[in-house]
């Protein structure tokens, strides 16, 4: 992720979320159509049942705000844990709907709704809050379609960040101006 100076916590939450699309978007890239829907254990999600819940998450929460409350009277999250969708195209859709569900709702407001009030499930937030919230709800689902993906990998995984051992060469770059930092 490229770093800017900003005071604009609006303009740093859409740039955080586009970062951790983005992150997933790579993952995601790398996993074979099976490897969708492969857990560690029978207790862990796979990457199919998150996308799943993320997107359902996405369109609850972002639908309509910042003027209806974020958690939809459609929205069924139990179903999101279970029969996950059944190609790889179905899953990659979600993803999309629900990722743009999000930027769909930031991109009209400006820092001055940040104060302005919102609920989620009964429960009052500001804008600002509401957007800290999901940032963090995604970031950690991100998580772990990362660590999913990367141990489905194994060695064929491609570092999406500095690759181990590589740090001294990055900086290097950096310093040369050849790469950005991330």
């Amino acid at each position: 992720m490229a770093l800017e100076f900003t005071t604009s916590c609006l303009t740093d939450g859409i740039t955080l979320f586009r970062y951790y699309k983005s992150l997933g978007d790579r993952a995601l890239g790398q996993l074979s159509d099976s490897q969708l829907y492969e857990t560690l254990d029978p207790e862990m999600n796979s990457v199919a049942i998150i996308i799943k819940h993320m997107a359902g998450n996405m369109i609850s929460r972002w639908t309509g705000f910042p003027h209806a409350d974020g958690e939809s009277a459609l929205r069924n999250r139990d179903a999101e844990f279970v029969d996950p969708p059944a190609t790889r195209a179905e899953v990659v859709q979600l993803w999309e709907d629900g990722w743009r569900c999000v930027f769909d709702a930031l991109q009209p407001l400006t820092d001055s709704d940040l104060c302005r009030r919102v609920t989620i499930r009964g429960e009052a937030h500001s804008v600002a809050q509401a957007i800290h919230r999901q940032l963090g709800h995604y970031a950690y689902h991100v998580g772990q379609i990362v660590f999913l993906a990367k141990h489905l990998q194994h060695a064929s995984w491609q570092s999406l960040s500095i690759p181990r051992n590589q740090s001294a060469q990055f900086n290097q770059r950096v310093a040369r101006g050849e790469a950005s930092q991330r």
